[in-house]
């Protein structure tokens, strides 16, 4: 189960939103508009996610097998 896995999806501009929120955008590898990253499904990611859920699109990565 330690291997499960999120993808985010930036869906709103970080662009004039709190310091400390565009840091948790970066922080989960976000750059641009609709850009997407899969992380880990980690206590600190997810307390990164629930920070800035308002800009995200959240679900479980597909597992290739």
């Amino acid at each position: 189960m330690a291997d499960n896995k999120l993808k985010v999806t930036l869906v709103k501009s970080a662009h004039g939103r709190l310091a400390n929120h565009q840091a948790c955008v970066r922080g989960l590898g976000l750059r641009r508009m609709h850009s997407s990253a899969v992380v880990a499904d980690t206590p600190e990611n997810r307390g990164m996610i629930r920070k800035v859920s308002y800009l995200l699109k959240v679900e479980e990565a597909v597992h290739a097998s």
